[in-house]
């Protein structure tokens, strides 16, 4: 069946569950889920019939305010005697 559960083993757990929670804390789940799925269904089929109108408002634009300062900058390799001896430098100070 479902993965090798039994249909009385699901009512065995069934039965623990009721006995820990209770049937009214169990229904008040129920409502609480039942509602959240209706409110998930109602707002995609709103978003689906707005967008399929054409929106009269602009959409917003961004602004750039900053000045635009480029900065080239050349890579140079270092030979690893370069390295080596910036390591010594760096230690030194």
């Amino acid at each position: 069946m479902l993965g090798g559960i039994s249909i009385w083993q699901l009512l065995i757990v069934l039965g623990i569950i009721i006995l820990i929670f209770g049937t009214k804390k169990l229904r008040n789940v129920g409502t609480d889920l039942g509602g959240a799925v209706k409110g998930f269904k109602k707002a995609m089929h709103e978003e689906e019939k707005d967008g399929d109108k054409p929106s009269d408002q602009p959409q917003a634009k961004v602004a750039h305010e900053e000045n635009g300062n480029t900065y080239d900058v050349q890579a140079e390799q270092k030979s690893a005697a370069d390295v080596h001896s910036g390591d010594r430098n760096e230690e030194r100070k």
